[in-house]
């Protein structure tokens, strides 16, 4: 490790920064190494990229000492937040800024900064159209994320701003596959209508990183958006269909009906479908599939994709 450059992977045994990890020791002569950060180091996930080769690390993002010193050594980090284990906008922010501290104070010479829009510069917090959450968010876990990016610049930190997309495993791991409506025919249900949502293989975030570390000042001091398709819910469906053998449909609901549904986060989702929906060609335009099919040219359509991971998807 001592004559490769340190990339140390925030999340590291999560789906983005896993991904990472493995792009990386999968490319034994790439001329970089994986430090994985994580809370638990004894656990199986992080056992197993021990194991695998990586650098294991313990880390905590509500601690700029303990992110400091597991960034130290190394050239890049690739940075994120996970709004879904606490569903606090503030706390996502503040550890974000811990991020970019702890790279400030260890001269880290490259940081990806996992992003995504500010959904308030398309829909202030006064616009009636979508309820304000959390006391100053439309959608909390992206707010959050956008309004971190000035956290990056403004430390001088050199950094990539990743926007990523809706990854297709939520519909084996969030809830989201195909369930049995009434008719006892399968549905996929969002709040979509009949406008395009960019998609992406979870793997391919971590494979489209290790591309953007390895193209070294390219991409520093810009954002790069990553799809590997732009697909409405209703060409889901018909993927789907095809995949499974048996009718799949667009159930097509309204925000607010989302936004009512029983489970932790259905608000915040509900606004972030809202405004993929309203302000589509924008959120499209940002994720031009041809831009990153060349930053990553193995990016999996979602064709590909089902072909792989139908058989997980649980029908509800």
């Amino acid at each position: 490790m001592a004559d490769k450059k340190i990339i140390a992977v925030v999340g590291a045994t999560g789906a983005q920064g896993g991904g990472l990890v493995r792009a990386i020791l999968d490319d034994p002569n790439g001329g970089f190494a994986a430090r994985a950060l994580t809370r638990k180091t004894t656990s199986d996930k992080a056992q197993a990229l021990a194991q695998a080769g990586a650098e294991v690390v313990e880390a905590d993002l509500d601690s700029v000492e303990s992110l400091t010193k597991a960034f130290t050594g190394a050239h890049g980090v690739f940075a994120l937040t996970n709004f879904w284990e606490h569903f606090s906008g503030d706390k996502e922010l503040e550890q974000a800024k811990n991020l970019a501290e702890a790279a400030k104070r260890a001269s880290v010479k490259h940081v990806i900064w996992s992003t995504l829009e500010d959904s308030r510069k398309f829909i202030p917090l006064d616009d009636p159209r979508m309820p304000t959450l959390q006391g100053h968010y439309k959608v909390a876990h992206f707010d959050a994320k956008g309004e971190a990016d000035a956290e990056f610049a403004r430390r001088g930190v050199p950094t990539t701003y990743l926007l990523t997309s809706f990854y297709w495993e939520n519909f084996i791991h969030f809830g989201a596959g195909p369930a049995k409506g009434p008719d006892g025919v399968l549905a996929l249900t969002l709040p979509m209508g009949d406008r395009p949502l960019p998609g992406i293989a979870v793997e391919d975030i971590g494979k489209s990183a290790y591309a953007i570390f390895k193209a070294g000042d390219t991409y520093i001091g810009k954002y790069v958006g990553i799809a590997g398709e732009h697909l409405t819910v209703a060409q889901m469906a018909a993927g789907f269909t095809k995949a499974l053998g048996q009718p799949v449909r667009y159930n097509e609901v309204s925000p607010e009906v989302y936004r009512s549904f029983p489970f932790p986060g259905a608000d915040d989702l509900g606004n972030m479908f809202q405004f993929n929906r309203d302000f589509s060609e924008a959120f499209c335009r940002a994720r031009d599939v041809s831009v990153a099919r060349a930053l990553n040219p193995g990016m999996q359509t979602f064709e590909q994709w089902l072909a792989q991971h139908a058989a997980q998807v649980p029908l509800g």
